[in-house]
Formats: structure tokens, sequence, C-alpha cells
């Protein structure tokens, strides 16, 4: 039997597979924002950030870490930053620095996943002040929980005891 006339060939399989790949690629890249900077603040006062967001991360890296949080059901991390200065961001977009996210209790270590259409799901271009940048961890077999506390590392770039929303 013949299956290739009919209604589910394996040319129609191949192409919606296709189709639907990269429309989960696309609303993984239309990520929402993460919230407003009174919400950081209020997190901020009840101890969920606070550990994170001294001065000595905007001073050294020119970065203030917004936050990470789950995304495409629970399979990526989407850990925001926002650009202070521009200068002292810079070795954070290099695209040679590979970044890893790092599970503070087990240890575990997380990376940005790299297709071969689109390549690193994180942003590499020049960054500019004022803006937020975002990279996607992949999260496999949904091991990070919200709550759960996390390190990032991109390079000589440490900012811990971020706790996943």
């Amino acid at each position: 039997m013949v299956r290739s006339a009919g209604r589910f060939s394996l040319r129609r399989v191949r192409r919606w597979s296709q189709g639907l790949g990269l429309s989960i690629l696309a609303g993984l890249l239309a990520v929402a924002p993460l919230g407003s900077p009174a919400e950081a603040r209020e997190a901020e006062s009840e101890g969920l950030a606070g550990a994170l967001q001294g001065p000595s991360i905007a001073e050294r890296w020119g970065v203030e870490v917004e936050g990470i949080r789950l995304s495409a059901a629970s399979y990526m991390l989407d850990f925001r930053y926002t650009v202070i200065d521009a200068e002292k961001a810079r070795p954070l977009f290099k695209r040679q620095t590979k970044p890893v996210l790092i599970d503070e209790a087990s240890g575990e270590r997380f990376i940005v996943p790299a297709p071969p259409k689109t390549g690193p799901l994180r942003n590499s271009n020049m960054p500019k002040a004022g803006r937020t940048y975002g990279m996607l961890f992949a999260n496999p077999g949904k091991f990070i929980k919200p709550g759960n506390r996390v390190t990032v590392v991109i390079g000589d770039f440490q900012a811990g005891g971020i706790v996943v929303e």
C-alpha cells in the first residue's frame, strides 16, 4: 500500500513539522517583557531579589539584572538585564563568550541553545544604554522550577542568587 498519494504522505508530514518548528521558535523569540520597575522594587523589599541587585554589578558591568523567568512551557529560562553603561557591558555581548546558568542547589549547568538556522538565542550586537536585553537558556526536563536560585555566568560576569519566577 503506497501512502505517498494519500492524505498523510511523508512530504506533507515533513512540511507540517517544519512549519510547527518555525512557529514554536517564533513564539520563543516573541517573549513578553518581565514587568515594571515598581514590581522589581517590591520583590526586593520582600527579600526575593535583594541579594543580586547591589551596586557592584551595575558599577562594574554596567548592567542591572531584571530577573529570570520560565518560558516556553518551562523548557526555557528567559534571563533579562538592562544596559546602563554600554562600554562596561560590552564583554557580555561577545560572540565567543558562552553564557552558562547554574542551579545553586544542585550545581547543574544549562547553556544557551544555538539552533543551526537562527544561531544562539542571545543578543551579540553592540549594546545600547537604556535598552533591556535577554537570552534564553535551555531547561531540559523542566529541571529548574519557580523559586530555585540560579547564577548566570557570562565570561567573568557572575550574577548569583537570582530567584526564578
